[in-house]
């Protein structure tokens, strides 16, 4: 199964903002990911769903250990949602015709190299990636992983212009080669979503809700009347001897910036204290 290094046509959600289209089709669609000789088609599907939940598509395998990868029930349950990802997956037998488009690439590896490319860690690589990326629109990253028993060859690493590492326990570096992947996604997701300007929290698209807002002076000043009339019934605050008790208790709530909906609450807290007391 071969198919082009070039951006391909993905359906969007009615809610994707212009400019994140935009992003995603200027830099995401040069980002590839390229598993080496993987032999686990569970990892291969794990790892489509990992690259789609962070923006990415372009997943290529360089002579898998199963032909029919693709179609193995743990790729294609793994794989959940993003099997549009794997439909699309490139395969090719050598690493050499996996990384011919591609302009800088990472290799990464949870071993140190005395021989090799120059090292930095996955943060590092991700913001290398960015500003590689921002050059010119011709230009592509690759990260390159490795099988899941021995990682990546030293031959592997020397068609990488540089290696990259995950920093993890010294004692325990193994990762699952689609945790990985995922990791890796991830922070090249934040470095390219954060220099366009993506929004990095979810948003509800709509106008914010009007209970959420802060409430103004004149209904903060009414709420403290009630409340002091409300302790005051409760025979929480002595009217002959009130201390302190009123401005500490207006500074607290000064403080916390009540929205209307929590001005609303407190007074209906007020009434039904004054109701019991009453009774």
């Amino acid at each position: 199964m071969t198919q082009s290094f070039l951006p391909e046509t993905h359906t969007t959600s009615p809610e994707t903002r212009v400019s994140a289209a935009s992003a995603e089709a200027d830099t995401f669609t040069r980002v590839r990911f390229i598993m080496v000789r993987p032999s686990h088609p569970g990892n291969v599907g794990a790892a489509a769903r990992a690259i789609k939940t962070m923006g990415f598509h372009d997943l290529c395998l360089v002579a898998p250990r199963f032909p029919d990868v693709l179609e193995q029930p743990d790729a294609q349950s793994l794989a959940s949602g993003a099997t549009d990802v794997l439909a699309s997956v490139r395969i090719v037998p050598t690493l050499e015709q996996a990384l011919a488009p591609v302009t800088l690439a990472f290799a990464l590896t949870a071993r140190a190299r005395v021989l090799g490319p120059p090292a930095c860690d996955i943060r590092d690589a991700a913001q290398i990636s960015c500003q590689h990326l921002q050059g010119t629109g011709e230009n592509r990253v690759a990260i390159v992983l490795g099988t899941e028993r021995s990682g990546l060859t030293n031959e592997d690493i020397a068609l990488c212009q540089r290696v990259c590492h995950i920093p993890a326990n010294p004692e325990y570096s193994s990762l699952n080669v689609s945790q990985a992947l995922q990791l890796a996604a991830w922070e090249l997701r934040y470095s390219l979503a954060s220099a366009a300007s993506l929004p990095l929290l979810p948003s509800t698209e709509g106008q914010p809700d009007e209970g959420s807002q802060p409430a103004s002076n004149d209904r903060i000043q009414a709420l403290m009347t009630h409340w002091e009339q409300a302790i005051t019934e409760v025979k929480f605050l002595d009217p002959e001897h009130p201390k302190k008790l009123m401005p500490r208790m207006r500074h607290m709530f000064g403080r916390n910036g009540l929205t209307q909906d929590e001005v609303d609450m407190l007074r209906g807290l007020c009434t039904a204290m004054i109701k019991t007391a009453r009774k």
